[in-house]
């Protein structure tokens, strides 16, 4: 079973309902805020879902969920699949896992505690031989105009490979490569307006879709996000797996 214990942090597996409890009240507050609407679905009862718990006290400060896949014949049953067009991952034949509700307590700054989440995400990948991780990177809020340079940043330079690039599915989307086909993004803002999980999957060789999807109900612009394992560069492996031990 995943463990794992850096510094001021551990990252585990949760080990029953009370764990998964408290996973969706970290969601809630962090996507809905205090006395939102509850974070759950359906999802939550398919997927493994990893904790990130200061050792000391015991508080959680980060959590996310785990939904493994044999390979792309899968994808269609993500999380994902609900607002993206995934037929050209169809055809990957590798172990694949969807990383969703990713969430670090708003409270908490500390950079160690997306390391540490990093390293459990690392230690999974290694454990059951995961060729491709993918999910929903999330910018907080439903304005477009908010993060143009990182848009037009993702557009420059990280879109997905065409046998992969994901469909517009969902009715309500930000055309994004489409709209900012001419705009030179300015780098510093563009990284000031990228979420952080998002930043980490770009330096490690992840790629986005060519849109963006806008979800009112958690208040969110996401991107559909993909890494394939093979495509991390070796130094970046090698640090991530001094972290994962």
């Amino acid at each position: 079973m995943l463990s794992l214990r850096k510094g001021r942090y551990v990252a585990r597996l949760a080990s029953g309902p009370a764990d998964i409890h408290a996973a969706q009240a970290l969601r809630t507050l962090t996507f809905r805020g205090a006395g939102g609407v509850p974070d759950v679905d359906a999802f939550d009862d398919l997927c493994q879902h990893v904790l990130v718990e200061e050792a000391k006290s015991g508080t959680l400060v980060c959590c996310f969920r785990l939904l493994p896949l044999r390979g792309g014949a899968e994808i269609g049953q993500s999380y994902s699949a609900q607002y993206y067009e995934l037929s050209g991952l169809e055809d990957f034949t590798g172990p694949m896992v969807e990383m969703g509700r990713f969430c670090i307590h708003p409270d908490w700054k500390d950079a160690d505690i997306l390391r540490v989440a990093w390293g459990a995400m690392t230690r999974f990948v290694d454990d059951e031989n995961v060729e491709l991780l993918f999910g929903c990177s999330s910018f907080r809020g439903t304005e477009a105009e908010d993060y143009m340079d990182a848009f037009a940043l993702l557009k420059d330079r990280h879109l997905a490979p065409k046998r992969f690039l994901p469909r517009i599915k969902a009715p309500n989307v930000f055309r994004f490569a489409q709209k900012l086909r001419r705009k030179k993004p300015d780098a510093k803002r563009a990284q000031l307006g990228m979420p952080p999980l998002l930043r980490t999957y770009l330096l490690m060789g992840g790629w986005v879709s060519d849109h963006a999807v806008v979800d009112r109900d958690l208040n969110t612009l996401h991107v559909f996000t993909g890494l394939e394992i093979k495509a991390i560069p070796p130094a970046r492996k090698r640090l991530l797996r001094g972290v994962a031990g």
